[in-house]
């Protein structure tokens, strides 16, 4: 089978040939149908020396052997890409990405950069055969989303202020349109950022290079930003957070800064902040992806600008670190 590798820090992925895969006791061999490409795959490929790699946590495909009675071949099943020990309190609730011991496939196994991969029967979620493959793959995205959302107190109708339009401050965008938000306001200095963002969900945008942040979000909601979420993890883009935010607002850090950042905690200190990090999701918030997706009350057809198959690849992945107007492009590994 043909998978995308690695090659070491700061080179490109090479497309190679591999033996294909069997399952192990309680796994599934499973075609993949579409595996996202993430801001993670592309930070370990630039930065992370780890040759042979196989990249991809954001996938869905289709059953074509097991070892596990809970699933057939041909069923189309979404990835939950964390694997946990089973046995910890975290793995109880269904946080494993709190588990001591737990794996990611795409990073500690291989993952969905390939023509088929070995799932745990514990990592798969059914999808309705309605659903298409491009809505399998944003399960994983959505469920970031909705985490964040989910660890952000507010009442339901309470405006947001979402600091960044790439694909995950898109897709809190879209959740919190859905759950009820009567303002989103997404930040962002690009344009066709701030355009998608108001296509899936955002009631208006911002230019932050040109306009004042929270003079415009309160001239557009009447209120200054009692809820920002931060999706960007640039250096800085705490502490600007923090300056927007309303005294006794609460402050939820999704983006994953890489590099040592500075604050000022006076500020936070001076407004009474409360601020929220958030990480990965738990099985719950892929249970609701999958289910306001396969109901048709969430579309997140928008957030997906591209497919390529294997033979452009590893050109189109390299492409996705520069500037670009994409926002989600799916590896389609069987793409004629």
């Amino acid at each position: 089978m043909k998978v995308a590798v690695t090659q070491g820090s700061g080179q490109p992925l090479a497309v190679v040939e591999h033996p294909d895969p069997s399952p192990g006791a309680d796994d599934l061999v499973v075609r993949v149908d579409a595996c996202g490409i993430c801001g993670s795959d592309l930070h370990l490929a630039q930065h992370v020396d780890l040759p042979g790699l196989v990249l991809g946590h954001e996938f869905c495909g289709t059953v074509v052997a097991t070892t596990s009675a809970a699933f057939h071949d041909g069923a189309r099943v979404a990835v939950f890409p964390l694997a946990g020990c089973g046995s910890c309190a975290f793995c109880a609730a269904g946080y494993l990405a709190k588990c001591a011991n737990y794996q990611q496939l795409g990073l500690h196994r291989p993952g969905g950069f390939a023509e088929y991969a070995v799932v745990p029967a514990s990592s798969a979620y059914r999808i309705p055969d309605h659903l298409d493959d491009a809505a399998g793959a944003m399960v994983e995205p959505l469920a970031v989303a909705h985490h964040a959302l989910d660890r952000t107190p507010r009442p339901p109708e309470e405006p947001v202020l979402i600091i960044g339009g790439g694909p995950v401050g898109a897709a809190v965008a879209l959740w919190a349109r859905h759950r009820g938000a009567r303002e989103v306001v997404v930040s962002d200095p690009v344009e066709h950022r701030r355009t998608l963002a108001e296509r899936v969900g955002a009631t208006a945008s911002i230019d932050p290079s040109r306009d004042d942040v929270a003079s415009e979000f309160a001239r557009l909601t009447g209120a200054a930003p009692g809820v920002v979420i931060e999706c960007v993890g640039n250096p800085g883009l705490i502490q600007h957070a923090f300056d927007v935010a309303a005294t006794d607002a609460h402050v939820t850090v999704v983006g994953v800064c890489m590099v040592p950042d500075a604050i000022s905690p006076l500020v936070a200190l001076n407004k009474e902040l409360s601020v929220q990090y958030v990480l990965y999701y738990r099985r719950a918030d892929f249970d609701a992806s999958i289910a306001a997706l396969a109901a048709g009350s969430l579309d997140a057809s928008a957030l997906v600008t591209g497919t390529v198959g294997f033979e452009a690849f590893a050109d189109r992945f390299a492409g996705l670190a520069q500037p670009t107007t994409d926002c989600k492009v799916l590896l389609t590994p069987h793409l004629a």
